[in-house]
């Protein structure tokens, strides 16, 4: 994996289980942002989502 951001975004989800906006505030980088790599991650069966309530959880 190539991507800085996503590579982040694993190390940090495998701590635990992080809403879109936790994974917003330690990046530089839009919730809008972050839910197309979310989507990256997903699709490459790197992560599973799911929402809960009204927020998407990775």
């Amino acid at each position: 994996m190539a991507d800085p951001i996503r590579r982040a975004i694993i190390a940090q989800l495998s701590e635990g289980e992080a809403t879109v906006q936790d994974l917003v505030r330690p990046f530089s980088i839009s919730q809008t942002a972050i839910s197309r790599h979310l989507k990256v991650l997903e699709d490459a069966g790197l992560i599973e989502t799911r929402i809960n309530g009204t927020a998407l959880a990775a």
